[in-house]
């Protein structure tokens, strides 16, 4: 299989402009063009897995954090992240990460985190603005199906559980055609009228390029006449952290044994328990803390992340329950996520999840 295949589809998923700006998302060694045989999915991309791959034959390794987070200025192996990429090269292995454009998907890796709780009536607990347009565009009224479905084909029109949202009036248009217009139109300077459709759409801001292709190649005026709106509405799809219920509420300590069961996980830091139950769950993999408020705001009985520092502790200020998992113990599972992922999509690429433990925190219990 040609690497750009598999590639064009994880980010169609979970697109690179959803990313953070300090991320480092995509391809970061090999090309976009060279053949994939086998692939190893894991967390991060050490020099044990690559040598794993080295020896599994497997030409692909598939990471959920970057390798390389920032330039690097020289490759003369003196850091862990150098000696991954040397390696990298010499043996024919292609690095792709994955990690807050993943992070940030509906069904992403908290997602995941959820389905590990068993938590239902799952949302983005901060959603993201600013990430949606809304195209205008005046059509014929005999052409408004065909440019529509153009359009919702091209990926506009989703607005959460639904698709093929539009909302079209029915109105006139007047052109008149100048020297050099197309002959097909009429009369050069006599005014026409035509029976047109103002049709309206909501699409994500990075699908604009590939949606206006669609437009103007399904549209049959020579001159297409269009609006784009940028729009500040939330989008629920794309956003960090996830909050949901319990189907039934659990005592305290009986839902930490559950979290520390279920996330698989040695040592739970926690602030103050509450002597109430525990039901309403915000769940954030990786270091989540600025979330808390959005927690908070929600009305979260516990608030699981990881990477918390000793002063952050104290900002629950009773109103919830910050439990610190740690920053592998919350994502281990994106593992699992993305090789469902390929699996599903091709069944007949070899993928297979790392042997290596890269977790770099032991615990002396």
């Amino acid at each position: 299989m040609i690497l750009k295949a598999l590639i064009d589809y994880l980010e169609s998923l979970a697109p690179l402009a959803y990313q953070e700006t300090y991320d480092n998302a995509g391809l970061i060694v090999g090309h976009p063009n060279q053949e994939i045989h086998q692939a190893i999915v894991a967390l991060d991309c050490t020099e044990e897995v690559i040598e794993e791959a080295v020896s599994k034959q497997c030409n692909l390794i598939i990471a959920h954090h970057p390798i390389v987070f920032k330039g690097l200025k020289r490759f003369n192996g003196q850091t862990y992240v150098e000696r991954v990429v040397m390696k990298a090269i010499k043996h024919g292995i292609a690095l792709y990460a994955i990690h807050t454009n993943l992070d940030n998907m509906y069904h992403g890796v908290n997602r995941k985190i959820a389905e590990k709780l068993g938590l239902e009536q799952l949302s983005i607990l901060s959603p993201k603005a600013d990430l949606l347009s809304k195209l205008v565009v005046f059509v014929p009224s005999d052409h408004v199906e065909t440019v529509r479905t153009a359009l919702f084909q091209a990926g506009a029109g989703d607005i959460g559980n639904y698709s093929e949202c539009s909302f079209g009036t029915t109105g006139s248009g007047t052109f008149k055609a100048q020297e050099g217009a197309n002959p097909y139109v009429g009369h050069i300077n006599e005014r026409h009228v035509e029976k047109e459709e103002r049709v309206e759409l909501i699409y994500p801001r990075h699908i604009e390029r590939k949606l206006l292709i669609a437009l103007y190649e399904h549209h049959p005026y020579e001159e297409v006449a269009y609006d784009i709106y940028p729009l500040q509405n939330r989008y629920d799809r794309v956003g960090s952290g996830m909050i949901g219920v319990l189907p039934n509420p659990m005592a305290e300590l009986d839902f930490m044994a559950y979290l520390k069961d279920r996330l698989q996980v040695q040592v739970i830091r926690h602030t103050a328990l509450r002597q109430k139950t525990i039901q309403r769950i915000a769940v954030c993999g990786g270091a989540g803390g600025f979330l808390l408020p959005h927690a908070i705001r929600q009305g979260a009985d516990i608030f699981i992340t990881a990477d918390y520092k000793y002063h952050e502790f104290f900002d629950a200020e009773g109103k919830t329950i910050i439990a610190d998992v740690g920053h592998f113990e919350s994502e281990q599972f994106t593992q699992e996520l993305l090789l469902e992922i390929i699996q599903k999509k091709f069944p007949n690429f070899a993928v297979r999840l790392t042997g290596v433990n890269t977790n770099p925190i032991n615990y002396y219990i």
